[in-house]
């Protein structure tokens, strides 16, 4: 599984691969490292044959090596309309977050819609990940349909 991070405001890719934590950094730094949990929240570390404390923080940062790094993790799985749900108007784009195949469309064009209603489900990577919409409003469009390949960024629906 591979998830999308902001670290200390650079963006990176983490994956978890064979039990084993890969991280790429923007820009790229590809490194492997072996990562063992020894505790609530606490992880030894060993990377370039150095090992490293590191401690996760409740408000969403780890410290390592009592340096504390702020971090942000956006799990691919779960739909996250940044901001989105907020706002008081407006068209909201709602795009697929990965490649996959559209399993069901869950609305139509010119639906009414509440906050966190299922719009469509979306299978990627064998699992099935079902959009939510980010408020309440109208479905304006739907710009694909039932077993469509989709495309990470491709526009789905829009809502009003």
């Amino acid at each position: 599984m591979t998830y999308e991070a902001v670290v200390d405001g650079r963006k990176a890719r983490m994956a978890i691969e064979s039990g084993k934590l890969r991280y790429e950094a923007d820009p790229v730094v590809d490194t492997q490292y072996d990562i063992h949990a020894f505790g609530e929240g606490r992880y030894s570390v060993l990377l370039d044959g150095r090992s490293y404390t590191a401690v996760a923080i409740p408000s969403g940062g780890i410290a390592v090596n009592g340096r504390v790094y702020e971090v942000e993790v956006v799990d691919p799985r779960v739909f996250r309309a940044r901001g989105a749900a907020g706002r008081a108007g407006g068209r909201q784009s709602i795009a697929a977050q990965m490649p996959g195949r559209v399993i069901r469309v869950l609305v139509e064009a010119g639906q009414d819609v509440e906050a966190g209603q299922g719009l469509i489900v979306v299978e990627a990577m064998k699992m099935q990940n079902e959009m939510r919409s980010p408020a309440a409003g109208k479905v304006m469009e739907v710009r694909i349909g039932t077993g469509q390949a989709v495309i990470a960024g491709q526009i789905l629906m829009v809502i009003a």
